[in-house]
């Protein structure tokens, strides 16, 4: 009944545009509780899964470990909460949970007025379509008066219709409560196309009976920039989560590894030592310990780590880094100074 309320109460917000504030303290509200709680999606093969172990696993899922290292060194102090896209905010809003580090669009409309805050991205995507080889179509512009399968409470609603309408074409849309529900709408033949951001296509299409008689079109139709949520209000608490995945992209352009994380202790590089905590005090400044870089980096690795073992060439998906890439090898992944 409680979690009930809480929903109704933030959904009542989320409606009227009011921003609830967050809790004066989360960090500190973490920690006497004993754990951080994270919202994820029931299921994106490479970004939140569970094992045959129920452990969740993934490329979302190593923010929320990385953040339980460095609030208590041990990323299993890390819970998690499946979310619909409609759920998803609301939750968030609500307090059921910390932090949103789910394939989460951020969008003006969502930033502004919503009562949650997005803090920075980890994964550059965007919005594509998948069709039956049966179809016979090369293009999503071939796909005019066909109906089209999509998931409520997401972006890819609305791009959907933009991109129609800027085609000047008909079709049809077939809108489902969650992704999976869409998805086996899809499959049964309900709809010709299935669209939703591209990695998540790439990971639904496994789940298919017959993968290979499914294609994901060449078109890339909209910007998704994806990352971490926290309710407005709480500044350290913006900033912990921001940092954190900055850190795992700073390590990798500094080449800190978790295999050599311990090594790169004894560098002499100045940059090297201020980023590992070996000089100043930046880890106090945000309410943890200095060697929360080292915390971080030893748990679950640098990004390019994750983002391999997770989305990459050793994973199922095999996805290319392509805008994931670092900025200094031709992709658009950055981090501001850690100075």
């Amino acid at each position: 009944m409680k979690r009930t309320l809480l929903r109704l109460t933030a959904a009542f917000a989320l409606a009227a545009g009011f921003a609830a504030p967050a809790s004066a303290d989360t960090l500190q509200m973490i920690r006497d509780r004993g754990k951080i709680i994270c919202g994820t999606s029931p299921g994106v093969a490479g970004f939140s899964t569970q094992d045959a172990n129920g452990r969740w696993q993934g490329f979302d899922i190593d923010i929320c470990r990385a953040l339980a290292a460095v609030i208590f060194n041990d990323t299993e102090k890390a819970g998690f909460v499946s979310l619909t896209s409609k759920d998803r905010l609301i939750a968030l809003q609500a307090g059921e949970i910390d932090v949103l580090p789910r394939t989460t669009t951020w969008t003006l409309s969502r930033n502004a007025g919503q009562g949650v805050t997005f803090t920075t991205v980890n994964y550059y995507d965007g919005q594509g379509f998948m069709v039956s080889r049966k179809l016979g179509v090369s293009s999503a512009a071939q796909l005019g008066g066909a109906s089209v399968c999509v998931a409520q409470g997401t972006t890819s609603e609305l791009n959907l219709a933009d991109y129609f309408r800027k085609l000047g074409v008909k079709y049809e849309a077939a809108a489902f409560g969650t992704s999976e529900e869409a998805l086996k709408a899809y499959e049964s033949g309900r709809c010709d196309a299935y669209t939703t951001d591209i990695s998540a296509l790439s990971a639904v299409r496994m789940k298919l009976q017959d993968l290979d008689d499914h294609v994901i079109l060449p078109e890339v139709v909209s910007k998704e920039p994806l990352g971490p949520w926290v309710r407005t209000g709480d500044e350290t608490w913006f900033n912990l989560v921001r940092w954190t995945v900055l850190a795992l992209i700073n390590a990798e352009e500094l080449g800190i590894t978790k295999a050599n994380v311990q090594e790169m202790l004894k560098s002499s590089n100045p940059e090297v030592k201020r980023f590992l905590g070996l000089d100043g005090k930046m880890g106090e400044a945000m309410g943890v310990t200095n060697d929360w870089v080292v915390r971080i980096i030893s748990a679950v690795g640098n990004y390019g780590e994750s983002f391999e073992r997770h989305l990459g060439k050793s994973s199922r998906l095999q996805l290319a880094r392509g805008p994931n890439e670092l900025w200094s090898k031709g992709g658009i992944q950055y981090s501001p100074p850690f100075r």
